[in-house]
């Protein structure tokens, strides 16, 4: 798995912004600007543990751009079934933030999170700096759900350029 320290791997995916076609857009890495970016890959759509963390997520999508961050969700699913995906789920139909189509899996294998065994991404969540640097990496097992506010947490740790003690919260002081 690509960690602390490493680029970010270029890509060339289809994001999916709502659940028609014409939501469709080809995005890279430099649409995401100079923006801190949240990417965070789910196993597969129309499952079960998944909704519950991208919902999750998309409470905090606000809380995210407040801090100049994007959040960007990513399956190795296609467009089309993310669209279907989020027009059939009442907790995912209002999200607002993209959803990438790693359908040929190479973003997810550059990065070292595909499951080979399952043919799937692991769960799997990145902090990336403006230059593109990853600054934060977590992957956990396909049953285990994330806490999106801790990811916050950490991106409000990783904005202060100080040092953040164990359990430290935006408003704390640094050391």
């Amino acid at each position: 798995m690509l960690s602390v320290g490493k680029k970010f791997p270029e890509f060339q995916l289809t994001a999916v912004n709502g659940v028609t076609e014409d939501s469709f857009s080809q995005v890279n890495l430099e649409t995401y600007g100079k923006d801190w970016k949240i990417i965070f890959f789910w196993p597969k759509d129309f499952t079960f543990v998944c909704p519950t963390e991208i919902a999750g997520f998309g409470k905090l999508e606000g809380d995210f751009k407040d801090r100049d961050a994007v959040l960007i969700g990513a399956s190795t699913d296609s467009d089309f079934v993310h669209a279907a995906w989020r027009g059939s789920h009442n907790d995912l139909k209002p999200l607002t933030f993209p959803w990438l189509a790693d359908i040929k899996k190479e973003l997810t294998t550059s990065l070292g999170i595909l499951n080979e065994d399952a043919g799937v991404a692991n769960r799997a969540t990145f902090i990336v700096d403006p230059d593109n640097i990853i600054r934060y990496a977590e992957m956990t097992d396909m049953s285990v759900g994330r806490n999106p506010t801790e990811t916050l947490r950490i991106l409000d740790a990783l904005q202060t350029d100080e040092l953040c003690p164990c359990n430290w919260n935006k408003g704390d002081a640094t050391l």
